[in-house]
């Protein structure tokens, strides 16, 4: 590593702790790009919007209900947060209770009707559903309304769970293009989604065990191997913590160890493919050991000129910006290119 290249990586370490109102007030010094830039940001933002205002064809899915459900409104932020929660609710007991609590507070029937698309009001009869069950002393019987609540009331809180955890799925395959790589590859290929580019991640959690890793390591292999045969210019991210068991800051060398072989086997099959592959965020703690990990790979004389190995950025941590000048510098000390993928990420650690 060059003198440079150490100096910008104590600078990212340095700005971990940094005060938060230093690092605001650096921030808001660069947040208003002037008159000009602004007007241009907001021109091109509603030229779009108006575009796809004036296509019927792009008014469906997620895009349909988001125009429905406003996320400024109670409705779209609870349904949002309700989304993501029901996944990772293993019981029933705790998913009943998360329903009664949060749905409940929403006037969901107040947007039927009020959208042509399929998905907007199936969801909003699902959600009305389990809105009003939670509100049974309202009850009255001279409207559609009243009916799902007798409904709701003679099958139970199990059965408005499992009509809820369906209408989340509705809205997961917007996210989600399948539970296998074949499936995935499926549907990016269909008309519609061709006009698009495609990364492909698995999605899962760390690895907890070896046998875990090993599991990963082959999905990742078949997945670039999938990916290579039918598509000519995917991508695929890689999460480093489902590849090793121990992958904390405290097994630095152990991880450096066992882990760079393994990453260089999977960035190789890549490279042969002319794919791109990603090395994807971790933990806000674990960012001094991605980045030992993506230079060691990044700086390999056997990947050539290849430029397709990128890495993942949280916007929102103290250290995206000296985290960014440091892989420009690493780009230019080896002359390639670094794909860079903005997330928001996590905020202030």
């Amino acid at each position: 590593m060059s003198e440079n290249l150490n100096k910008l990586r104590r600078a990212i370490q340095e700005t971990y702790l940094r005060d938060e109102s230093d690092t605001l007030a650096e921030c808001l010094s660069r947040a208003d790009p002037g008159k000009d830039v602004r007007q241009h940001i907001f021109q091109r933002a509603y030229d779009l919007v108006k575009t796809l205002r004036e296509d019927p064809s792009a008014q469906q899915g997620l895009d349909a209900f988001l125009s429905e459900y406003d996320l400024s409104s109670e409705e779209g932020v609870v349904l949002m947060c309700l989304a993501e929660a029901l996944l990772r609710i293993p019981d029933s007991h705790t998913a009943d209770r998360l329903i009664r609590d949060k749905l409940g507070k929403g006037q969901w029937d107040e947007h039927l009707g009020q959208s042509s698309s399929a998905l907007v009001n199936a969801s909003t009869w699902g959600l009305m559903l389990t809105g009003k069950f939670v509100q049974l002393s309202q009850t009255t019987r001279r409207d559609i309304a009243s009916y799902f609540k007798n409904l709701t009331a003679r099958i139970g809180e199990p059965v408005v769970r499992l009509a809820v955890t369906e209408a989340m799925g509705i809205m997961g395959q917007q996210f989600v293009l399948g539970e296998t790589i074949e499936q995935a590859l499926q549907r990016s290929n269909e008309e519609k989604s061709r006009r698009y580019l495609f990364s492909f991640d698995m999605l899962g959690e760390a690895a907890l065990t070896q046998k875990d890793a090993e599991r990963f390591f082959e999905a990742y292999i078949n997945a670039i191997h999938a990916i290579g045969l039918k598509s000519e210019s995917g991508a695929i991210s890689v999460k480093l913590s489902a590849l090793h068991p121990r992958y904390t800051i405290s097994q630095h060398q152990r991880v450096i160890d066992e882990l760079t072989p393994r990453l260089l086997d999977l960035a190789q099959r890549a490279h042969d493919k002319q794919l791109m592959m990603t090395i994807d965020a971790e933990e806000a703690d674990r960012l001094e050991l991605n980045l030992d990990l993506f230079e060691k790979i990044f700086s390999e004389p056997g990947l050539g000129e290849w430029s397709g190995l990128g890495i993942v950025v949280q916007a929102y941590q103290k250290r995206a910006t000296p985290l960014i000048t440091w892989l420009n510098e690493l780009a230019a000390t080896y002359s390639r290119r670094i794909p860079v993928r903005l997330v928001k990420g996590a905020y202030w650690d």
